[in-house]
């Protein structure tokens, strides 16, 4: 090992070696600085060994403090500046007088990390360059420099015809015209200016490489240029092309990291538009903003998201503009010079610290537009009453307590005013004068308590969503859309009737009845009144000759009225409601014979007490979608014939039949029929249903042993994944039953919205980055806000522009004493939530940090000075506030999460995780009732998605259901009957194989024509194999026959007994055991003998090699678990496997067979690597250790084996207790001993998260003799029989 003054330390400085350690030790506030060279890519460099060597050729990592300035470590390594650069994205040229470190930490603090010296260690960390990056030179981008500027020397010859010769000459392409310098290699002297805007490119086919460029106009130029390259011929080209097809003279040089403007483009004096954003663009130089006003017929400059800090006064001189955009850059003042502009029509300030506006702004005569949005105005500044020409005023996001009605009267031309976001408290009007000008008002996501706008004659849209209200009152006379949602209104007071009214929106809301003037309103076409209290609905209102559209769901309606005459209803949801039966005269015919609702189109019943859907349904001839789910209809109604039916939903209802036509229409495509367990559907059903893209049908699992008992395990989980109408899943999810070495669990939901990338990176890391940090500190909030902001840094590139939700949900016992209660620690950002279930009620865990509902992060976000437009997203991207990813929107955007720790106890039932999709259609309450419902956590996950989906929701929905089993003191032990004392709470004990009851079929009926979703095909012989094997296991009833249960804290002491399991698949077709010699004598189960051969009883499932969890270890495996490696996650890894397969009645046992030489195995090598249908990648498990192969058995496309018929044996022997060394003898004469590890104990119905069918328990073990033999000396016997 080198010293810390040998050279190598020295010149090595891409390590992080012992010198850089030394280093840090001293002071939190010294770290490292990892510098770029100039000649790497803005992006990291993909993986591989070249691209490696390069960045780390062009990485240094440099020692400094906090107090370490630019100038400082440009004077240390001899370079002109330091370029900083953040998220991959624009670089910046740091002032001498930054400190680059200072820089670093303080980013760290704003993502979230608080620990000094951690921040001191993540600063260190070369990952972090995907967020932020230094750069010793200002690397070169050749496609940016193509945009914007292309020079060299090329052969040009001037006009079309031959008089002109070939002359070398220096030519530039720039902005929107063509440069030729007069002097050969010399840009002095006269140029000539080439026009291309409007005019033509084009391939001179006689010379090679050679293009003639044309302007647009009756004396119009051409100028023939020949390349010397292939390279150079196409560039120009491309770049020429885009010139050319401009219909104005506009240049983009947005996201350029400019400092200044190419000094060329000044030949450009016909340009009229120049975008500018996101640079960072300086005063000063040769291209800088104090010459832009030589551009002489400029009309639009775009400034915004330059880091001006003020306002650049040069551009008030020039005079032609009529639109400026100067947002987001800081300013705090608007010169007095703004009133040179007197051809300004848009004035964009938005995301300013602008407080006041000056006096000369009123003289703009000609301002249309005006933008004040996220600047700290306190109210309306008065200058804007001289404004004659503006009819647009934007000023959400400020600080507007109060809305004074006679300025915007005063306001002559004003049109439309957006006020959203600005706390308004009050709208006051002290005179009676009318405002006559206004049309559109938006005041959404104020504090309005009270709103009076009579005043406003000429109002014709209304946006008043998310206040306080409980009284509106608006004048009718011109009102055209009206959106009050989700405020406390009783009532709302219009007058007089708006009888130009068209859409309406009332939903969420406290009404009872709905005011008279609705339904004289004539030309109302959509209205939505959903989660109100409306008991009834007017007869009127169906009756009206506009509507098409009508929402009322979630209400309490008992009944709808009768239907006297046609009406044009397209839409009729009136889900959720207490409806027992709908009106027999709904859907006649009308005096004019056409049906009532003729135009129906969609209805939506669902979540009512209908018993039925009157028959006259068949004459809505134009109904695509009928939603019934959750009723109580037993009759199939007459909807099949239909000719334009799509989808029908009739879930979750009393079927017992469906009558069928003779066929189907080809137009439907997604029938569900789940959750009608009465329903039984023939072969020719099935036929008919085969066309069908989505059916939906109940798929009823076979009752296997322990599927029905329980386990002893304290939790288990299920969980479903559905990607609605898109074409991807955008969620995943983490599940870890066993997570580490100890009685834990990790469970977690990633909703990418959009992408499917960052799911799938969350869920393949934090796993392993939650078992890091717990190494590092057991402090709830420090682990779990660690391992956010660590997978966070993880993204890398992809964290750069896309993001996700994220959810984690961990069970730990309390660090402070190993034996005590366990705790359940949630820690979130973004939507996905987490609600668990005690005493029968939800509780939720989670915090939805989403602008629109929390006022804390809508203040955080609106004082950083984002933009939220008006569909509450940051910048037009995404409505949460906290995300992991997404590193381009800090610091509006952050990564650090809510954490929040529960203990648990007895009355906790189950643990719900799901995305936003999921709680969006479903209630807290509704999601724990219809978990209760189900008992299968795979089922209910499953349910919970499907409900989700039949309340409209047609976005990814993702699930997790987590059954728990605590007892009051975190143990699930269940005491001998013999004793008195409690039993704790759980699921009924005992792994025994029982026979499924005669209600509930081991397999499903041969007349369904499918398979169940939980368990496998199971073929005839397999059914009479377990049904012989379930009959003879039957053992003695009474309090002494039951075994004791045993929880995974407290494990009973291991015994080497081989309990009988029957297998989804056995391949010996009779296994019925013939009697016992006596009875005193145990059964030695598994080991079955006919005289002259022996059968071991293994579970073949062809899944079952993946990498599973254990259970936890008990003390006397203690010194097994230190010689099994562990994987970086904390998990055990086992590398001595047992191998089994079971062919014909033969046993071949394979030991100490490494898991990489399982994968070179043909037979093997499949069963790696596997994904689940619909994409996701689950995290990877421990091992069964039991890897059956079947050689010669058939495989099913389900993934089991079907067993080979084999004769029934005569005569079979149990070998008792006593008999059972003697055949352990007997097999020891016959094959040689082969050393292994036993098998681990798994607990019989622990559910596998990838199967679609819980395993067959397996083989637990027992040491024979007195003194147990050590694990690694364990005898297997290879066997042949």
């Amino acid at each position: 090992m080198k010293r810390n003054g040998s050279r190598g330390c020295v010149t090595r400085k891409t390590r992080f070696g012992s010198r850089e350690r030394d280093w840090l030790k001293g002071d939190a506030q010294r770290g490292c600085v990892c510098l770029y060279g100039g000649t790497v890519d803005p992006q990291p460099p993909a993986s591989g060994p070249q691209a490696s060597s390069t960045l780390q050729a062009d990485l240094r990592l440099v020692l400094c403090s906090t107090t370490t300035t630019v100038e400082e470590l440009c004077a240390q390594r001899e370079v002109e500046g330091l370029y900083l650069q953040l998220h991959g994205d624009l670089l910046r040229r740091l002032d001498p007088s930054e400190r680059p470190l200072h820089m670093v930490y303080d980013y760290l603090a704003a993502i979230g990390y608080q620990d000094p010296l951690r921040v001191q260690r993540e600063a260190a960390n070369s990952d972090l360059s995907c967020m932020i990056r230094f750069y010793s030179e200002c690397p070169m981008n050749a496609d940016q420099q193509e945009r914007t500027l292309l020079t060299g020397v090329f052969s040009v010859r001037k006009g079309k015809t031959q008089l002109h010769k070939w002359a070398e000459r220096q030519v530039l392409l720039c902005g929107t015209c063509l440069i030729v310098a007069s002097v050969k290699d010399s840009l002095t002297g006269k140029m000539h200016i080439l026009p291309l805007v409007g005019g033509k490119v084009e391939e001179v086919k006689r010379r090679q490489h050679c293009l003639m460029f044309s302007s647009a106009g009756p004396q119009a130029q051409t100028y023939f240029v020949n390349f010397d390259t292939l390279a150079d011929y196409q560039r120009w080209h491309r770049q020429a092309s885009k010139v050319v097809s401009q219909t104005i003279s506009l240049v983009d040089l947005s996201c350029y990291s400019l400092e200044e403007v190419p000094e060329y483009l000044f030949y450009s004096q016909d340009l009229t538009h120049l975008n500018l954003r996101h640079n960072f663009m300086s005063l000063q130089g040769p291209g800088g903003l104090l010459n832009l006003p030589r551009f002489s017929q400029l009309k639009s400059l775009n400034l915004s998201h330059n880091r001006l800090g003020v306002f650049p006064e040069s551009v008030c001189e020039i005079l032609t503009l009529t639109e400026l955009n100067l947002s987001c850059n800081g300013m705090n003042t608007v010169p007095a010079q703004i009133g040179n502009l007197q051809s300004l029509q848009t004035l964009s300030l938005d995301g300013n610290q602008l407080s006041f506006l000056p006096e000369e702004l009123g003289g703009l005569a000609q301002l249309s537009s005006l933008g004040l949005s996220f600047n700290n105005f306190p109210h309306i500044p008065g200058v804007l009453d001289r404004l004659s020409g503006m009819d647009r005023l934007a000023m959400a996001g400020n600080r507007v307590e109060t809305l004074e009605l006679g300025i915007l009267a005063r306001m002559s031309h004003l049109k439309n005013i957006d006020l959203r976001l600005n706390g308004l408290r009050w709208v006051k009007s002290e005179a009676l004068e009318a405002v006559k000008q206004v049309t559109q008002l938006d005041l959404r996501d104020n504090h309005l308590a009270t709103l009076d706008l009579s005043s406003i004659c000429s109002l014709e849209t209304l946006h008043c969503q998310r206040n306080q209200l409980r009284a509106l009152t608006l004048s009718g006379f011109t009102l055209r859309t009206l959106h009050a949602s989700s405020n406390r209104l009783t009532t709302v007071n219009i007058y007089p009737v708006p009888n130009q009214l068209t859409q309406m929106d009332l939903s969420r809301n406290l009404l009872e009845y709905l005011p008279d003037w609705v339904c004289d309103s004539r030309k109302v076409e959509v209205l939505d009144v959903t989660h109100n209290f409306l008991s009834e609905l007017p007869a009127r209102l169906l009756s009206s000759l506009s509507l098409r559209k009508l929402l009322a769901g979630n209400n309490r309606l008992q009944r709808l009225p009768d239907l006297l005459d046609h009406v044009p209803l397209e839409v009729l949801d009136l889900q959720h409601n207490k409806l027992g039966e709908l009106p027999e005269s709904l859907f006649y015919k009308a005096l004019n014979k056409l049906s009532k609702l003729e135009l129906l189109e969609e209805l939506n019943l669902s979540g009512n007490k209908l018993k039925t859907i009157p028959s006259t349904v068949s004459s809505c001839k134009r109904l695509h979608t009928l939603i019934a789910h959750s009723n109580h209809i037993s009759v199939f109604p007459e909807i099949l014939n239909l000719p334009e039916i799509k989808l029908v939903d009739l879930s979750c209802n009393e079927l017992t039949e469906i009558l069928l036509p003779d066929s189907l229409m080809a137009t439907l495509h997604e029938l569900d029929l789940t959750g009608n367990s009465s329903l039984l559907l023939e072969h020719k059903t099935l036929n008919l249903f085969s066309h069908i893209t989505t059916l939906k049908l109940d798929q009823k699992p076979a009752m296997m042993a322990g599927d029905s008992l329980g386990s002893s395990t304290l939790w288990n989980h299920g969980y479903s994944e559905m990607s609605g109408q898109r074409n991807k899943l955008c969620v995943s999810v983490l599940a870890v039953d066993r997570f580490g070495d100890s009685v834990e669990a990790a469970y977690g939901v990633f909703d990418g919205d959009r992408n499917e990338e960052v799911p799938r990176l969350l869920q393949c890391t934090m796993g392993d980055v939650l078992s890091e940090e717990l190494l590092h500190s057991s402090v709830d909030s420090v682990y779990m806000s660690n391992t956010f902001l660590t997978s966070h840094r993880k993204l890398g590139m992809a964290g750069q522009k896309l993001g996700a939700s994220a959810l984690l949900c961990y069970i730990h016992h309390e660090p402070s004493e190993l034996g005590s209660y366990f705790s359940l620690t949630v820690a979130n950002v973004g939507s996905c939530q987490a609600v668990l279930c005690r005493d029968g009620q939800p509780l939720p865990l989670s915090k939805v940090f989403s602008l629109e509902q929390s006022t804390e992060e809508m203040d955080r976000v609106k004082l950083s000075k984002a933009i939220i437009t008006e569909d509450n997203k940051v910048s037009g991207v995404t409505c949460c506030s906290r995300l992991l990813g997404c590193s381009y929107l800090s610091p509006w955007v952050l990564p650090k999460p809510w954490v929040r720790t529960e203990p648990l106890c007895s009355q906790d039932d189950f643990l719900i995780l799901g995305n936003r999709a999921l709680f969006e259609r479903v209630s807290y309450q509704e999601a724990v009732c219809t978990v209760q419902a189900v008992r299968d956590p795979r089922a209910a996950a499953k349910k919970l998605c499907t409900l989700a989906q039949s309340y409209g929701c047609r976005d990814n929905v993702g699930a997790v259901v987590v059954s728990l089993h605590i007892g009051e003191d975190s143990c699930t032990c269940e005491t001998p009957h013999g004793n008195t004392g409690t039993e704790p709470r759980g699921p009924p004990p005992t792994p025994l194989p029982v026979t499924a009851p005669p209600g509930e079929p081991a397999t499903p009926s041969s007349s369904s024509g499918i398979a169940s979703e939980f368990n496998s095909e199971t073929s005839a012989s397999e059914v009479g194999s377990e049904a012989g094997s379930t009959a003879s296991d039957e053992h003695p009833s009474g309090p002494t026959a039951r075994p004791e249960r045993r929880c995974s804290l407290h494990p009973a002491a291991t015994l080497f007994l081989f309990q009988r399991q029957p297998s989804c698949a056995t391949f010996s077709s009779n296994q019925s055991d013939n009697g016992l010699d006596s009875d005193d004598e145990a059964p030695l189960e598994g080991v079955i003998s006919n005289g002259s051969k022996l059968e071991v009883e293994v579970d073949i499932h062809c899944c079952a090699f993946q990498i599973r969890s254990g259970p936890a270890a008990s003390p006397k495996d203690h010194n097994l678990d230190k010689t099994r490696s562990d994987y970086p996650n904390g998990k055990m890894r086992r590398q001595n496997s047992v191998v089994v397969s079971a062919t014909n009645g033969c046993l071949l046992a394979v030991c100490g067979r490494e898991i990489s030489d399982l994968k070179k195995s043909p037979s093997t090598c499949s069963l790696f690597g596997k994904k689940l249908s619909n994409g996701s990648v689950v995290a990877p498990e421990d091992s069964h250790n039991l890897i059956e192969v079947a050689v010669e058995a058939p495989k099913k496309k389900s993934g089991y084996f079907t067993a080979p018929a084999q004769q029934d044996p005569e005569d079979q022997l149990v070998v008792p207790p006593s008999l059972e060394q003697d055949v352990r003898e007997q097999l020891r004469g016959q094959s040689p001993m082969v050393p292994g590890p036993p098998p681990p104990f798994t607990p019989p119905s622990i559910r596998d998260p990838v199967w679609d069918h819980p395993p067959a328990p397996m083989l637990p073990q027992r040491d024979l003799a007195p003194n147990p033999i050590p694990a690694l000396q364990q005898e297997v016997y290879d066997t042949a029989l």
